[in-house]
C-alpha cells in the first residue's frame, strides 16, 4: 500500500518521520506545561481566597 518513492525513499520516510518526530514533542511539551500553568493558577486562587 506504500507508493514508489524511487531512490530518494529513504529521504523522503526520514523526513516524515522527522515531522511526526518533532509534532509529538509539541504535543507533549504543550500538554506539559498547559498542566504546569493551571497547577500554578490553582494556586494562585487559593491564596487570593485565603488572604480576602
Amino acid at each position: 500500500m506504500m507508493p514508489d518513492l524511487g531512490k530518494y525513499a529513504v529521504e523522503v520516510l526520514a523526513s516524515y518521520g522527522a515531522s511526526i518526530a518533532l509534532i509529538v514533542a509539541l504535543v507533549v511539551l504543550s500538554v506539559a506545561r498547559a498542566r504546569r500553568v493551571r497547577a500554578e493558577l490553582e494556586t494562585v486562587e487559593k491564596r487570593s481566597r485565603q488572604d480576602g
